[in-house]
Formats: C-alpha cells, sequence, structure tokens
C-alpha cells in the first residue's frame, strides 16, 4: 500500500514520478532505517555513483531531505546526516507529545466508523509480526499506526506540521532505537488502548494515552542514546 502525503491541501499518492522523485524517497528510506549512518557526511560524487544518478539530482534530493530535518549543512563541513542525541530526542518528542496527543483528540472525534474499523484491523496485523518477530517495525505511511491516527484528525495545518514536518525524523529515532526489545509488548498494549478510546469517542482519554505512550517510548529510547 502507497503512502498518503499532504501536499497543500489535498491528499496525494507518494509515487516516484521522476528520477529525482525516486532517488530521493530511497535515500530517506536509507537514512531512516540506519543504512546511511546518523551523523555522516554525504559526499555528492560518492551518493552520485552509490545511486546512479547526476550529481545534480543528489544534490536535489539533500535540499529535499534538509527540510524534512534529516540533513543539516554546517560551514566548512557541508551536508551531513542529522546525530540521534538524547538532546534531539527531548526536544522532538516534546513537540511529537504534544501535536500527536492533540491528533488522538480530534481523532476520537473525527475519524468514520469504517477508518476505526481499518485502524483496528492494521493492530491486528501488527500483533502478528510482534508475536512472529518479536519486533515492531511498521512501514512508512498507511501502514503506520501513528500515520493513520495524525490523517484521521481530518486537521489540515495539524497533519502538515506532523508529516510534512517532523514524521521522518521521528520515524529514524524509532527505526533506529526503538522498535525492538522489551519496549515491543507493552507498546503494542499502549496502541490497543488508544484504538479502545478512539472507537469508544473518548477524545480526552485518547489524547491522554497517546502522550502517555509517547513519553514513554522517549523514555525507552533515551535509555538507549545514553547506554550508546
Amino acid at each position: 500500500m502507497q503512502a498518503i502525503i499532504l501536499v497543500s491541501t489535498a491528499y496525494i499518492t507518494e509515487q516516484a514520478v521522476t528520477v529525482a522523485d525516486k532517488t530521493f524517497f530511497q535515500l530517506r528510506k536509507d537514512i531512516v532505517e540506519g543504512d546511511i549512518l546518523p551523523a555522516s557526511k554525504l559526499s555528492e560524487t560518492e551518493l552520485s555513483t552509490k545511486y546512479a544518478v547526476s550529481r545534480s539530482v543528489i544534490r536535489e534530493a539533500i535540499n529535499r531531505l534538509e527540510s524534512c530535518h534529516l540533513v543539516e549543512r554546517k560551514a566548512n563541513v557541508g551536508a551531513r546526516v542529522v546525530a540521534l542525541t538524547p538532546e534531539g530526542l527531548v526536544e522532538l518528542y516534546q513537540v511529537r507529545e504534544s501535536l500527536e496527543g492533540m491528533a488522538a483528540r480530534l481523532a476520537a472525534k473525527n475519524m468514520t466508523d469504517s477508518e476505526i474499523a481499518d485502524l483496528n484491523s492494521l493492530l491486528n496485523s501488527h500483533f502478528e509480526g510482534v508475536k512472529a518477530e518479536g519486533s515492531y517495525y511498521q512501514e512508512a505511511g498507511d501502514l503506520d499506526f501513528h500515520y493513520r491516527i495524525i490523517l484521521g484528525s481530518k486537521n489540515r495545518p495539524l497533519i502538515s506540521i506532523l508529516i510534512d514536518g517532523i514524521y521522518h525524523l521521528v520515524r529514524m529515532y524509532r527505526v533506529q532505537l526503538g522498535m525492538a526489545g522489551p519496549r515491543v509488548s507493552t507498546a503494542f498494549d499502549e496502541h490497543k488502548h488508544i484504538v479502545q478510546a478512539i472507537s469508544n469517542r473518548d477524545e480526552e482519554l485518547a489524547e491522554i494515552l497517546m502522550r502517555r505512550h509517547i513519553s514513554y517510548s522517549k523514555n525507552n529510547i533515551q535509555t538507549k542514546l545514553i547506554k550508546n
């Protein structure tokens, strides 16, 4: 299933319609999943060889990655993948907790019965993976529990901030540090309780549970970062 992103005021399917798009999506995926390491320098020459595209295509991809906070530029250094740090995590998750809590509250109010049923089905499919593999990897976009709830808020400015702004940076922390270990089963249970609150149209409880869930996730990732 293809991901859905917000562009201006309309939802469109994310499709690699050009070589530049395809390169950007692949480079973004490689950064989020750690195939390109955090804090590593990005060489246009090396990347153009790796992805078999021109340096101008790589340059465009890096510019786009900078806009979604996965890449930063520093004087006399050039473009680097962002580092995953305890300080960066805390700042990011403070924003995430507040805004995704609001998204959960609005989702409890605005999601249709059909959308809630689909969310429950998605969670059931995730359970099979958790049970079989002991990890909780979620593909980006429409197969991501949090993504579905953000869209379910039906609030366009909120969706734009969360999806266009910080979504992939959040995923970078989640994928590389938060989707394995003892936290997996408790995180899944928290997801179930959030969906139950949304199903019951309990807006206040949905927000409380989402904020608590994100806070617990932040603490788990922060512990791993400090150990590293």
